[in-house]
């Protein structure tokens, strides 16, 4: 049993919430990668953190390549954030919760 919060996507939903949502998170993860486990409960805290600003979704970059080749990422974990549809801060690898905090406070 999962108790992740935070909601995966299909490539499909990215678009339509890309135009929806006025921040947007989205964790690239896999469920063979190591270094996204230690990322994944971050974006949890997250999504709890900014519930009310924020929308935190993640990507199994296994089942949507497209969007994983789209942003040019080479390498998971990768954390994109978006502002009204643009990509505003990209985050590659393990990184402490500030560096996510910080990155969402200066959008929100």
């Amino acid at each position: 049993m999962s108790t992740d919060t935070v909601a995966y996507i299909q490539e499909n939903e990215f678009d339509t919430l890309l135009t929806q949502e006025k921040v947007l998170v989205v964790d690239f993860t896999a469920t063979w990668c190591g270094p996204c486990r230690l990322v994944s409960p971050l974006m949890d805290q997250l999504a709890e953190e900014y519930k009310d600003r924020v929308k935190v979704v993640k990507v199994d970059v296994d089942n949507n390549k497209p969007i994983f080749k789209r942003f040019g990422l080479r390498s998971i974990p990768a954390v994109l954030i978006f502002k009204d549809g643009e990509l505003a801060e990209k985050i590659v690898g393990v990184s402490p919760y500030e560096q996510f905090t910080t990155a969402v406070e200066k959008l929100v």
